[in-house]
């Protein structure tokens, strides 16, 4: 395959697999469209050209000629200047890597995180929490995000795969978008009266398995496994953690049981107060479920794949 067309390819999953489904992706595409073609000549030379087809700006190309044939991809998690590194390794030991693909965002990517969590505030909306609601506590969250990304250092990967000349991407929320779906479709279909069900029907999806193996599997962090579940919200997309005033939100909605791939104590505690149970899935292994899902379709092409940091792979 092309890199173009691996980049093409993990878009349109992402838009397939996305919560709020394609009719809505598609609008904010047009949205975003008619803003750009609005702003002065001068303004429209800042505009990344990918806003016009890519509504996730944490999925970028972040190196690399869009028509360099890839054969052989080196994924992981977090892909940094260890792992570009790692990659120039592999070719001097006879297997080289035509693409480094990142599952958490590099680059420019990093500091247009905070745009995708505006996905969200559709989310809340589909639960039964008013839009004016959900984008008023979603609002200061994004920019708290916002300003915490502004002093990172997030071009040294790039740096480095420029130097070494190897392509450099990341797929964020399009792998987060497909777990989400994996994950509680599995759940819905299993009819998970308590806490302890869900906890079983994790453990059957293989990268959650795993995970239990290195003591980073699914766990009950707020509730007990004998707490009957209720309405289970799979909350895994929209770039990172959103408000801790959701929980209240999510509670009065009718949500009783949320499983996230991770949770800071503060946003726990908000759960706790307003009686919302708490399963934390585990991050590498809900991280691998949703790239796998993805470097599949990728491997089906004659892509080979290798793994590191962190990725659990699995093939379906």
């Amino acid at each position: 395959m092309k890199l173009k067309e691996i980049y093409d390819l993990i878009i349109k999953m992402g838009i397939e697999y996305d919560p709020r489904g394609s009719e809505t992706v598609q609008k904010q595409l047009a949205k975003e469209k008619k803003k750009i073609e609005d702003l002065k000549e001068e303004e429209r030379k800042e505009v990344d050209p990918d806003r016009l087809f890519n509504p996730y700006t944490d999925t970028r190309v972040l190196y690399g000629d869009p028509e360099r044939p890839i054969k052989r991809i080196l994924a992981g998690i977090d892909m940094e200047v260890g792992e570009v590194l790692l990659a120039d390794r592999l070719a001097e030991k006879g297997r080289p890597v035509d693409l480094i693909m990142a599952h958490h965002p590099e680059g420019k990517a990093t500091a247009g995180l905070y745009d995708v969590m505006h996905l969200q505030e559709d989310l809340l909306a589909q639960l039964g929490v008013p839009i004016n609601v959900a984008e008023g506590i979603m609002a200061g969250r994004i920019g708290e995000v916002r300003r915490g990304l502004m002093p990172l250092n997030h071009n040294r990967a790039v740096d480095a795969a420029k130097l070494l000349d190897i392509p450099l991407m990341c797929c964020h929320t399009p792998a987060d978008n497909m777990v989400t779906e994996y994950v509680q479709k599995k759940i819905d279909q299993s009819n998970c009266e308590t806490l302890g069900d869900i906890i079983k029907v994790l453990k059957e999806i293989p990268e959650y398995a795993e995970a239990v193996k290195t003591g980073a599997g699914p766990t009950v962090v707020v509730g007990s496994k004998e707490r009957r579940a209720g309405k289970v919200f799979v909350d895994m997309t929209g770039g990172t953690s959103g408000s801790e005033d959701a929980y209240a939100k999510l509670a009065a909605a009718g949500v009783g049981t949320v499983v996230v791939m991770h949770i800071s104590e503060k946003h726990r505690k908000e759960a706790e107060k307003n009686h919302v149970n708490v399963i934390i899935a585990g991050h590498m292994a809900s991280d691998s479920l949703g790239m796998n899902l993805i470097l599949d379709e990728i491997a089906k092409q004659g892509v080979e794949i290798l793994t590191c940091s962190g990725l659990i792979r699995v093939q379906r």
